[in-house]
């Protein structure tokens, strides 16, 4: 049994957490969340430093850095290429790769950097995927581009899709096309946002070394986050060339 002091703590600590509370800026008349676009800046800076050192010495023979970014690059073209095949993958490779490494940087810059020692007038600084209008705006990026890659091969003749095997089905295949960006939205914001809600409450009540397999949990759990987002991807530009 615990005391009761443990209980109303936990539920004060619970009652604090607050989601969806942000460090705007205010730009030509626009609400702009700050935080995010700090945190979106170091991904950007930081996937740009380690592109510029794995390709700055290009050699026959692979290492160090570039055998690291090779490595890599390996990785997301394989993605590509076991979901859109042969035919397909080596033009959606920088596209997957982006979607991949963008999300895989923002979910780690969440789980590794202690950001709560930065004090923000508003908000903190979070994994910009915690925030639901990061993760709505790479599904419907996602969402575009699968259209695109239907129209561009099929021309017009991709509608007849909606309507195929049989014209009954018209509805149901326009309400997937709205079902594919919700799930790939919400299950990204919802695993990164529930593992750092973990993570705060559990610092908060217990020291720090207890929640580490939780934070090492989180880490690995981003990572898979963004080979699932990527190769969903991957599969519904697929689905459209089919």
């Amino acid at each position: 049994m615990y005391p009761d002091n443990f209980y109303s703590s936990t539920f004060t600590l619970l009652a604090e957490a607050e989601v969806g509370k942000h460090f705007y800026w205010n730009i030509a008349g626009f609400l702009i969340h700050g935080q995010v676009l700090l945190v979106l800046w170091l991904v950007f800076a930081i996937l740009l430093i380690f592109s510029f050192l794995g390709s700055r010495n290009v050699e026959q023979i692979p290492r160090g850095w570039q055998n690291f970014m090779e490595c890599v690059v390996d990785f997301v073209t394989e993605i590509a290429r076991n979901q859109l095949g042969e035919s397909f993958y080596k033009e959606w490779v920088p596209f997957i790769g982006t979607l991949f490494l963008f999300i895989f940087g923002c979910n780690w810059a969440g789980a590794i950097i202690p950001w709560k020692l930065i004090e923000l007038p508003e908000g903190e600084l979070a994994a910009p995927t915690n925030d639901i209008n990061t993760t709505v705006a790479l599904a419907l990026l996602t969402s575009f581009m699968y259209f695109y890659a239907g129209l561009s091969k099929k021309g017009l003749g991709y509608f007849a899709r909606y309507i195929k095997p049989i014209p009954l089905l018209l509805p149901i295949n326009i309400l997937e096309d709205f079902t594919k960006p919700l799930s790939l939205s919400f299950r990204l914001f919802g695993n990164v946002l529930a593992d750092e809600l973990t993570i705060t409450v559990l610092t908060s009540l217990v020291p720090l070394v207890i929640p580490l397999p939780i934070m090492c949990l989180g880490i690995f759990a981003g990572s898979v986050q963004a080979l699932i987002f990527s190769t969903l991807a991957a599969a519904y530009i697929a689905e459209a060339l089919e």
